[in-house]
This record gives structure tokens, C-alpha cells and sequence, in this order.
């Protein structure tokens, strides 16, 4: 009897739910607040802070900008 080929599959990749690094409105004063608070907080390594501007950043409503 031949013993079964044991192999790993591929990786997974997985798309970011929540859009934590989606691009800022250009123009959008309040997007890029976010965006500068979203880049201290990533350079201080507060995580947490930064992904939740990044998540305001992504629903920011604009006209004509779809959201993911």
C-alpha cells in the first residue's frame, strides 16, 4: 500500500475587512486629520488608534466615492 502525499496547501491571503489603510478623500479636511492622526499613531505603536482611524478614514462619506 502507497502512503498518502503530505503536503501544505498555500497560503491564505486575506483582504483587510475594515480598509485600514484607505486613501483619504483628496481635497477633505477631515480625512486628512485622520490620516496625520492615523500616522502618529502608527509611528507611536498605538494600534488600536491607528486602525480606528483608518476605519473613519474608509467611511467618511464623499460624493461619488464608493465604499468597499
Amino acid at each position: 500500500m502507497t502512503e498518502p502525499k503530505r503536503t501544505m496547501s498555500p497560503p491564505v491571503h486575506l483582504t483587510d475587512p475594515y480598509n485600514l489603510d484607505a486613501e483619504p478623500a483628496p481635497g477633505c479636511d477631515v480625512c486628512a486629520a485622520l490620516d496625520k492622526q492615523r500616522k502618529e499613531a502608527r509611528e507611536q505603536g498605538r494600534a488600536a488608534d491607528a486602525a480606528v482611524a483608518g476605519i473613519e478614514i474608509a467611511n467618511h462619506p464623499h460624493k461619488g466615492r464608493r465604499r468597499k
